[in-house]
């Protein structure tokens, strides 16, 4: 392989959002203020590369979703389903929400001062998936 095919196949890598940091991804979509369809696939190779969503991973989505508007109608289940595997899928209340993932729900929910569409229907996503709540998600 030669060097200039070396450097641009380098140059593609580091925008692919395999190779990218949340916050280069995050500044990224944030330049027009929406998600758009390939944004939306970008966000989902990113946060699932490993398989599991983490706590840096779900803060940048709620980070995304307070920050934009008029997104792509793919954005809604991606943001529902990971916030709900990352809340749901832990090893500490496997099919539970417990108290201090209601507290840190209710935080990011409440931290814009309004419950948007997509944070109401991870709410109901949340209430009809899992085995217990705890009743601090009622401050919602």
């Amino acid at each position: 392989m030669g060097k200039i095919h070396k450097r641009k196949v380098g140059r593609l890598r580091k925008r692919h959002p395999k190779y990218m940091s949340l916050g280069a991804l995050k500044r990224l979509i944030l330049e027009d203020g929406r998600i758009d369809k390939d944004e939306v696939r970008q966000i989902r190779t990113k946060i699932y590369a490993d398989g599991v969503i983490d706590q840096d991973e779900a803060e940048f989505l709620f980070a995304l979703n307070d920050a934009t508007s008029d997104n792509d109608p793919a954005w809604k289940p991606l943001f529902v389903n990971a916030i709900g595997s990352y809340v749901l899928d832990d090893l500490e209340s496997p099919g539970a929400v417990d108290a201090e993932e209601a507290q840190w729900l209710v935080e990011k929910i409440k931290a814009d001062g309004e419950v948007d569409e997509n944070e109401a229907a991870l709410i109901e996503y949340i209430r009809r998936q899992a085995i217990s709540v705890d009743p601090i998600l009622d401050q919602i």
